[in-house]
């Protein structure tokens, strides 16, 4: 049964149905844009959007100043720990949709680990299974990006599981260079090295790095784009297996970058830790346990499918599937039950915008391509998959390019996603057209400056077209983002906010997110004269987003959402 049919049977249809807007009729066409990764920061030579040819968005910027204003994206305001948090698409996509704000993985993390509460649930019970003498092996990012995990909560994870039990435990490392600057990976091997020894004294435990890759190249893939990444991981990881062997991870980290200069954090090949004999450290084995730390969903699920199906799994030939324990941090899927197993429960995200739409009877469209079709689907329902009505929603999924760094083909899939959603639209059928243009976040995070200003371009021209298709339908449109990325690619000192170099005297490039604020536009022949943004909402946030365009399908907003951003004026 559909999500939104289970909802109205346990709670009735009447307490779906939102009231009529008193000033903004119903009946309009409504285009939603989100341009990935794109951010507002100060117009220098590293800010990709502002380099690039943007003159759709540069229009709406200049022209109707009423109806362009800035949103927070980052930290509180969806729902992660600190102002310090840079935002990411899930959780920008999870407040967009979702119209509330959500304490989130990273926090949910923490609350669990300083109380203590993740040892008692029932996942890590699951775990202590492999006890007396399972090793426990910990596999995810070696980050404190706080995108998708974080070095302190993996150093209290680890301290935890020593004081549950586990006497030998395998960290299974994979570097970053996105969330973080590219060569940070070392550093963080150090702290891990040192960190292990330390715990070794203490407990008289054994505990090492048993292998590790870089976060493309060795697990981390997502949307089933390319599942020869989690298989390098899985052979790595499992069988111990891996086309380079050292005797520890420094030295892993050296030497590969000795071999080939142009390897960087996110593309380490799969390497395994071997002792004097030559014999790998921790291989997965029979009667262990396995834990993914990340908190992040989408590049976990994958490798979730790998250790959760005994049976039904035909992605790759894993040549051995070993009896273990397995759980991730968080549930990665509720609708798959993936894993079965987690040690923190994920938000409960109910009532989504979507499910409002959809028993309010909006016909809704959506499109993107594989590395961000989730974002405005599965997450933008609040992590649930499937459609919410199968006759009132269409999604479309337009296939990503595979095996090539996105700054090879900069305009990626947008020309397509544009064309796909500019034929919605005239078709007359949709009352909603959603899509995600993804240059910003995915090029951006190349550190390619040119391939990024390439992309924001072409996701500009995109915008412009579908612009051009809402005036045609008499429609309303909403452009935002879900965090900044491409507004700020390089380093920058805390204090100055001047770009940083490195001893070389080159400039420090920046793969990550950002903190940055994201721009919100709305218009179209559609709205009415006299709508405009508010002033009284001045740390207004991605969740108020789901409350305005449901005002502009000519509904009043659930009363427990964030405040709608718009007001309209006589």
């Amino acid at each position: 049964m559909a999500a939104a049919a289970a909802a109205a049977a346990a709670g009735g249809e009447e307490e779906w149905k939102l009231p009529p807007h008193p000033k903004i009729p119903k009946g309009k066409k409504v285009t939603i844009i989100i341009l990935d990764g794109w951010g507002e920061n100060i117009p220098d030579r590293f800010n990709a959007i502002a380099v690039a040819e943007t003159p759709a968005m540069d229009h709406l910027k200049t022209t109707a100043p009423e109806r362009w204003r800035l949103l927070k994206a980052h930290g509180p305001a969806v729902g992660l720990p600190s102002e310090e948090d840079m935002g990411n698409s899930e959780v920008g996509h999870n407040a967009l949709g979702a119209g509330r704000i959500f304490k989130q993985g990273a926090a949910l993390v923490d609350t669990a680990l300083s109380s203590g509460s993740i040892y008692a649930g029932e996942g890590f019970k699951y775990v202590k299974e492999a006890l007396p003498d399972g090793t426990l092996h910990l596999i995810g990012l070696l980050s404190d990006g706080g995108v998708h995990s974080r070095y302190d909560q993996l150093k209290a994870l680890l301290k935890g599981c020593i004081e549950q039990g586990f006497k030998r435990i395998r960290v299974h490392v994979l570097t970053d260079g996105r969330d973080v600057p590219d060569g940070s990976s070392y550093q963080f091997v150090e702290m891990l090295e040192k960190d292990l020894e330390e715990l070794r004294k203490q407990y008289g435990v054994d505990v090492q790095i048993a292998s590790g890759g870089g976060r493309m190249a060795v697990t981390m893939d997502r949307y089933e784009n390319d599942w020869d990444v989690v298989k390098r991981g899985w052979d790595a990881q499992v069988l111990g297996e891996a086309p380079h062997q050292f005797n520890d991870c420094l030295e892993a980290l050296k030497k590969l970058k000795e071999e080939d200069p142009n390897v960087n954090d996110q593309y380490y090949p799969p390497f395994v830790i071997v002792d004097d004999k030559g014999k790998p450290v921790g291989p997965i084995q029979d009667g262990d346990a396995v834990v993914t730390f990340n908190f992040r969903a989408d590049r976990m699920l994958m490798v979730a499918q790998a250790f959760d199906n005994e049976k039904n799994f035909d992605k790759f030939d894993r040549v051995h599937f070993p009896k273990v324990k397995y759980a991730g941090m968080l549930q990665y899927d509720a609708d798959l039950n993936l894993p079965q197993h987690y040690l923190v429960s994920p938000p409960q995200i109910d009532r989504t915008s979507g499910e409002y739409l959809v028993h309010n009877g909006i016909k809704t469209f959506v499109c993107s391509e594989t590395v961000k079709f989730g974002h405005v689907t599965f997450i933008w329902n609040g992590n649930r998959s499937g459609q919410f009505s199968e006759t009132l929603e269409k999604y479309v999924e337009i296939p990503s390019d595979q095996g090539i760094s996105f700054n090879e083909k900069p305009k990626m899939k947008s020309k397509e996603i544009a064309e796909t959603a500019c034929e919605a639209l005239l078709s007359g059928e949709w009352d909603q057209v959603r899509v995600n243009l993804p240059n910003g976040d995915m090029v951006g995070h190349t550190g390619d400056l040119d391939a990024t200003v390439i992309g924001c371009s072409v996701a500009d021209k995109c915008v412009q077209q579908m612009l051009d298709a809402t005036e045609k339908v008499g429609g309303i449109f909403l452009i935002t983002s879900d965090h900044g990325n491409a507004e700020d690619m390089v380093k920058r000192d805390p204090k100055t906010g001047q770009p940083l170099k490195d001893k070389n005297g080159n400039y420090q490039i920046l793969t990550s997110h950002t903190c940055s604020p994201v721009p919100i536009a709305i218009g179209g022949p559609g709205l009415p004269k006299g709508v405009r943004f508010r002033k009284d909402l001045p740390n207004a946030g991605l969740a108020n987003v789901a409350a305005t365009f449901i005002n502009f399908h000519g509904f009043e907003s659930p009363k427990d959402y964030e405040p709608t951003l718009i007001e309209v004026v006589d």
